[in-house]
């Protein structure tokens, strides 16, 4: 594994014009989206549904998974998973934007760091979090270095295409009219969808995963944005 702290680390590629990020953990402070917001986005749906349910029935309907638990509770409550799951990240996607309007979380200090790689690269954001969020804090704080932003679609064709699946990566990557460059991402399946689009995989150290041992190879392991700067600058 290269770091950009060796003088003469760079990388070797045909297409760098290109430059994309996850969103929690790398431009956002945080791992993502809190459980409780998925907890209350659920009693959202019961409430508007007038329906009530508890115990081991409860648990698989509030997490932000759409998997086998999800269907057999939907199926035991007798209502459509597909349906039932679209209403619920419905609701998800709202209060977490409300969150986010109140200042529940921050930027990450080294963002600033995007005014110069703008110079040298085309910047996108590609993220698991959902769309109507990821809008929502390009516009709140202002991220106007993005030339692409895309969050995840809401219901469970979304859920399926998450990262490790490439396919928002793909998207990105069409979009802006490239074939190659570096995906930033602070988790081992980041690293896997940037290697599954044809991307070199970017990992960035922080706080919340400073003692994560990853899985997978990242093609360049970074402590700060700032240290993207010498993989781009004159290409």
């Amino acid at each position: 594994m290269t770091t950009v702290h060796d003088t003469d680390a760079r990388i070797d590629r045909t297409n760098d014009e290109v430059l994309l990020f996850d969103m929690d953990g790398v431009i956002l402070e945080g791992w993502g989206t809190e459980a409780v917001v998925h907890s209350r986005a659920l009693e959202d749906v019961l409430d508007e549904r007038d329906m009530r349910v508890t115990g081991d029935l409860r648990r698989p309907l509030e997490t932000h998974e759409y998997d086998d638990d999800f269907r057999a509770a939907c199926e035991e409550l007798g209502v459509d998973p597909a349906a039932f799951y679209r209403a619920r990240e419905e609701r998800s996607a709202k209060r977490s934007v409300e969150r986010l309007a109140a200042g529940t979380r921050r930027l990450c200090p080294d963002v600033d760091a995007l005014d110069e790689l703008t110079e040298h690269a085309s910047v996108g954001l590609v993220s698991n979090n959902y769309d109507p969020t990821v809008a929502f804090v390009v516009d709140h704080f202002r991220l106007d270095a993005f030339s692409f932003v895309r969050g995840r679609d809401l219901g469970a064709a979304g859920f399926r295409r998450r990262k490790p699946n490439p396919h928002y990566l793909n998207e990105a990557l069409e979009a802006l009219d490239a074939s190659g460059g570096l995906y930033v991402g602070d988790r081992a399946t980041d690293i896997i969808a940037a290697e599954r689009a044809g991307l070199d995989g970017v990992f960035v150290r922080r706080e919340h995963n400073a003692s994560l041992e990853l899985d997978v190879e990242p093609t360049v392991e970074i402590g700060s944005l700032h240290e993207l700067v010498p993989l781009v600058r004159g290409r």
